[in-house]
């Protein structure tokens, strides 16, 4: 590569000094070939390779390539012919004699000329992109792949995310709500990729027909929603840059947590910072861009929209309600009822006519079972010989003390003994289980082995009150009545005795 300084002295020799190219080229080494380059360049060009004509040997196979590459757009990415394959094939298949490299030279050509282009896009305020992506993190102690849920507002580039166990229909609805109320008001468009927790099915002519719960969520916001084409991910190219901005920044290296609501509030507060970033391009903060697109909201409603999944089932024989393949508890006296599985992201409901019955932690497990032991006590009150063997009791955390009290209840009185321990387990329905176990210690301290003393004291402690008995809440005890002592009773008991007592003296 000659230097700039070099052109200028070559150039300056002939074109000013009068010099004929052949001397110049004695007097600088050059070619004469390169001089007259030099004098159609004021500066080096550099590099330029000419684009040669494909082979003669290649020519009558070229139309079979290009069918070839054509057809690999229809085609898993991953399966598709390298141009090594695809001269196997002509060799094999077609007879061809030419060498590797010069379908190699044709086939990256061929790509080349495929390669799609774009148009520069303006962004107005008022609209949004959304999207899933997923890392890895340590969340309660434990190495999880979780998802999370991204919006950007490509005007200003204000953004939002949040953290899921998994990518679901109710993880997707809870995303937007919490993002709404994040931003505070809703995009008058979102723009989607074809998520089938967005889109139940695509009909002829390119409609989307949406999710129920999708559509119950725009219909509660009023937003209108836009969708990208099929398997082009670039058409909502501001949120898939974000996606990849939030792994590599907020989630690097890996997070730990103590739970997902721990993480999600530092997610937030890393949203909340960015806005204060300037980015390339601009000479404002996220922040002050932003007011354009809050200007351009839409209201929020009154009420957030009420992001579960809502599944109708019944109560088998065991007091469980099947949702997702997994079996959840309930009171056993709703046993063989319909009820109503409100499917949330951290939790499952169970209402039977408008009244919330039973509320569990969800699992995202397969055939899992979530008990909650209270919900079996009544049916145990009546088939005690099932105390030992109550599956729903077993991972429960009683206080020793509890299962002395049971002890002693049963070696005094037996089965009814058992019954009346598992009243004194009930009194957890009403109250707290520190409160009951403490009223138990105190009762074994007082030896009062009963579940009228351990509630006695219970109610006692929470009213702030000295233990006493009131009768009056126990009239099947027998009543007793208390005389006045006479005198002379006195006298009679020590004549009965033998001894009569004289003044002055005494005689047996």
């Amino acid at each position: 590569m000659f230097t700039v300084e070099l052109y200028a002295k070559i150039r300056h020799a002939v074109m000013i000094d009068g010099l004929s190219r052949r001397e110049a080229a004695k007097r600088f080494g050059v070619h004469r070939n390169t001089i007259t380059k030099m004098l159609s360049f004021s500066v080096p060009p550099g590099y330029r390779r000419r684009e040669r004509p494909a082979s003669k040997k290649l020519g009558p196979y070229l139309a079979w390539i290009d069918a070839i590459l054509e057809g690999d757009s229809q085609v898993h990415k991953k399966q598709r012919h390298t141009a090594h394959r695809i001269f196997e094939r002509l060799r094999d298949e077609q007879g061809f004699t030419g060498g590797y490299t010069i379908v190699r030279g044709y086939v990256a050509q061929a790509m080349l000329r495929r390669r799609e282009m774009f148009v520069p896009l303006s962004h107005r305020p008022g609209h949004a992109q959304a999207d899933f992506g997923e890392a890895d993190g340590y969340i309660g102690g434990k190495k999880v792949r979780f998802h999370y849920f991204c919006m950007d507002l490509p005007h200003s580039d204000g953004c939002f995310v949040k953290a899921y166990p998994a990518e679901i229909a109710e993880a997707f609805c809870d995303g937007h709500v919490a993002a709404f109320d994040f931003f505070g008001g809703v995009p008058q468009s979102i723009l989607y990729d074809n998520t089938k927790l967005a889109v139940a099915k695509i009909v002829k002519g390119g409609k989307r027909l949406r999710s129920k719960m999708f559509a119950e969520l725009q219909s509660h916001y009023l937003f209108e929603d836009r969708f990208g084409r099929p398997g082009k991910g670039n058409d909502k190219g501001k949120v898939e840059g974000l996606v990849g901005f939030v792994r590599r920044n907020f989630m690097t290296p890996l997070p730990v947590a103590e739970s997902f609501d721990a993480f999600n509030a530092r997610l937030l507060d890393a949203c909340t910072k960015r806005r204060q970033a300037i980015l390339r391009g601009y000479t404002v903060s996220i922040a002050e861009r932003m007011q354009a697109d809050l200007a351009a909201f839409i209201k929020l409603p009154p009420a957030p929209y009420d992001a579960c999944d809502k599944v109708t089932a019944r109560v088998s024989s065991l007091s469980l309600v099947r949702y997702k393949n997994n079996d959840y508890s309930v009171p056993a006296r709703y046993g063989h009822q319909e009820v109503l599985a409100k499917g949330y992201v951290d939790r499952v409901e169970i209402v039977c006519r408008d009244e919330t019955i039973a509320m569990h932690p969800r699992s995202y497990e397969t055939a899992d079972f979530i008990y909650n032991p209270l919900h079996y006590l009544a049916l145990l009150e009546q088939k005690t010989k099932a105390l030992d063997q109550a599956a729903p009791l077993d991972d429960w955390r009683l206080a020793d003390c509890v299962h002395r009290l049971r002890r002693l209840m049963e070696a005094r009185m037996g089965t009814a003994g058992r019954r009346e321990f598992v009243q004194v387990l009930r009194l957890m329905e009403d109250f707290h289980q520190h409160q009951v176990e403490g009223a138990v210690s105190e009762a074994l301290r007082l030896g009062a082995i009963s579940f009228d003393a351990v509630k006695m004291l219970l109610l006692a402690r929470l009213e702030n009150r000295p233990a006493r008995l009131d009768l009056t809440f126990y009239p099947y005890l027998p009543a007793t009545t208390v005389g006045t002592t006479d005198p002379r009773a006195y006298l009679g008991l020590i004549a009965g005795s033998g001894f009569v007592s004289l003044a002055g003296g005494a005689q047996a």
